[in-house]
């Protein structure tokens, strides 16, 4: 879903450790960091907050996503694994807590190899719609993998 909710090569540049934007797959009550966000219970009122999309999402797709995602969840009585207690910030380097999560992608074709494994993302917007989206985002991940960026001129032209 990562792909989706996060489609351009920028979308990840703010997805990194030491911010409140999520860069590993967990859920708390509490902790901005994680991906899913679930605000103290307010019974009938009680939310989910999915803080991974960024404003160049298509919410057509993210939105049936997150409902076919939900839906799955139900019908096959997936359980989610426990919460994340405290305020502990997220990084790279979980395991130093004693957390065991899984990191969420950090570029778009890392996303885009993860996109293509799930069969449940090509289910719910269909063959045509998967194939084309995918076609296009790996073109502009290639485009974007082989232009040479004023970042790369600054930092290496003069030291090598």
């Amino acid at each position: 879903m990562a792909a989706i909710a996060n489609p351009i090569v920028n979308s990840y540049k703010r997805l990194k450790p030491g911010y409140e934007a999520p860069t590993n797959v967990a859920w708390s009550t509490n902790n901005r960091s994680t991906l899913i966000r679930v605000p103290a219970s307010r019974g009938n009122g009680t939310r989910i907050e999915y803080r991974s999309p960024d404003p160049t999402a298509n919410p057509y797709l993210l939105f049936a996503l997150m409902l076919r995602a939900g839906l799955d969840g139900i019908n096959n009585r997936i359980m989610p694994p426990e919460p994340l207690l405290g305020k502990v910030q997220l990084s790279d380097t979980c395991e130093s807590h004693g957390l065991q999560t899984e990191r969420y992608p950090r570029d778009l074709r890392e996303a885009l190899e993860e996109m293509a494994n799930d069969g449940l993302i090509m289910e719910t917007i269909g063959e045509h719609v998967f194939d084309r989206y995918m076609f296009f985002k790996r073109q502009e991940w290639d485009e974007y993998a082989e232009s040479v960026h004023e970042w790369e001129i600054r930092r290496y032209l003069n030291r090598f």
